[in-house]
């Protein structure tokens, strides 16, 4: 079974032998911006796991290292402790000194800087993201990507280099699908937060309803020095924040790898096959239920490009019952496509079946996003009749 290659306590020796050309993005500085997102060639042969307790000890504050990457010192933030952890992951810099320091001349002599030193360089592995000049997003660098996310430090090493960490930590060869879709969904799921959160980007206007104090990038700004304590060395900190993101990035990793991926496949198979199901296609039947479908349902639909959107899914229940769910307008709304019948909404057993005229009815949620019936059919028969008062009385269908 495949696993993401994950930092253990203990150190243990990393085999490889990989040839890394350029990274893709570095292309678009000199050529054209459809070059940037073009997959480097890499030769990656078997890698043991990596120790997390190697990575923390290449922090110094001096130049010490044949290889350095360069970082700014005094307060951190979750931007350049991703960025770093992410080239500490790639073998051309699993060894490297991490230099924290603001003086011109010591991140001169850096292989590769990143979050600071005033320039955003990709030919001279410069991705800083400071200065006034600096506005460039995902979309900027790599049209055929749709986030406008102003990047971070961490942002961009992941644009450059992200392909090669997904290579080295999950042993897919070059040119799979699978690589590309991790690729894309760990900077929307991961890597994009922690862009915003650094340049300031508000995650809706006006002012929240409430505030979250416990996301990656909070929790790292705890690890500083705190401003009355009587240290303010930041290094122990840096290399406990070090630890923690790339845990976590790890972590988030083999769940999209081991159960995320593999659900996808799951959706896509009852999408072609809804027609069977239903001669509508608004109905989908899965084989099994518990696993996440809601975004992959919407990716599937616009890959196949159905035309007539999907309205209910059908699955199973631990309890061998059947559920029939509606599917949302939106991965962020509570608003459904389709609603169930609002007179089914709250009734629940013998009084819904009586109501409905479908036999076996266990209950409609009072929200009327989802129903359950103690038999497939009688569950497809809810949904049915749902589709049918819709198809009667257009105006009243979504809700």
């Amino acid at each position: 079974m495949w696993r993401v290659h994950m930092i253990a306590l203990k150190s243990t020796q990393i085999v490889s032998k990989v040839n890394l050309l350029q990274p893709a993005c570095v292309s678009r500085l000199l050529s054209s911006r459809a070059d940037c997102c073009r997959l480097p060639r890499v030769d990656v042969s078997r890698v043991a796991p990596r120790s997390m307790s190697s990575l923390p000890k290449g922090v110094r504050a001096e130049n010490m290292s044949a290889t350095k990457i360069g970082t700014h010192n005094g307060t951190f933030h979750c931007d350049e402790v991703l960025a770093c952890f992410f080239l500490r992951q790639l073998p051309e810099y699993k060894d490297a000194e991490i230099i924290r320091t603001r003086d011109p001349t010591k991140l001169s002599e850096c292989d590769i800087v990143v979050d600071v030193g005033g320039e955003f360089d990709p030919k001279r592995h410069r991705y800083d993201h400071h200065q006034r000049t600096f506005a460039e997003s995902f979309h900027s660098l790599c049209a055929e990507k749709p986030w406008v996310t102003k990047l971070s430090s961490a942002g961009l090493v992941y644009l450059h280099f992200g392909r090669q960490l997904l290579m080295q930590l999950t042993q897919l060869p070059e040119g799979d699908r699978q690589l590309e879709v991790l690729y894309d969904k760990l900077y929307e799921n991961f890597v994009e937060e922690v862009d915003a959160v650094d340049n300031g980007i508000s995650q809706c206007d006006g002012e929240a309803r409430y505030s979250v104090s416990s996301a990656l990038s909070a929790r790292v700004g705890h690890l500083n020095p705190r401003w009355n304590s009587e240290s303010q060395d930041t290094e122990e900190g840096f290399r406990k924040a070090l630890k923690m993101v790339g845990e976590e990035f790890l972590d988030r990793l083999e769940y999209y790898r081991s159960a995320w991926l593999p659900a996808r496949a799951l959706v896509e198979e009852a999408v072609k096959g809804r027609h069977q199901v239903d001669p509508s296609g608004e109905l989908v039947l899965f084989s099994q239920g518990g696993f996440p479908w809601k975004e992959h349902l919407f990716s599937v639909e616009k890959e196949l490009k159905v035309e007539t959107p999907i309205k209910f899914v059908l699955y199973s229940d631990q309890n061998g019952q059947w559920r029939v769910q509606c599917v949302p307008a939106g991965l962020n709304t509570f608003q459904n496509r389709l609603s169930l019948l609002e007179e089914w909404r709250g009734v629940r057993d013998e009084a819904l079946s009586e109501l409905s005229g479908i036999k076996g009815c266990v209950f409609v949620h009072a929200g009327g996003f989802i129903g359950g019936n103690k038999s497939q059919e009688g569950a497809l028969e809810m949904a049915r009749r749902t589709l049918q008062a819709a198809a009667r009385s257009p105006a009243s269908g979504d809700s």
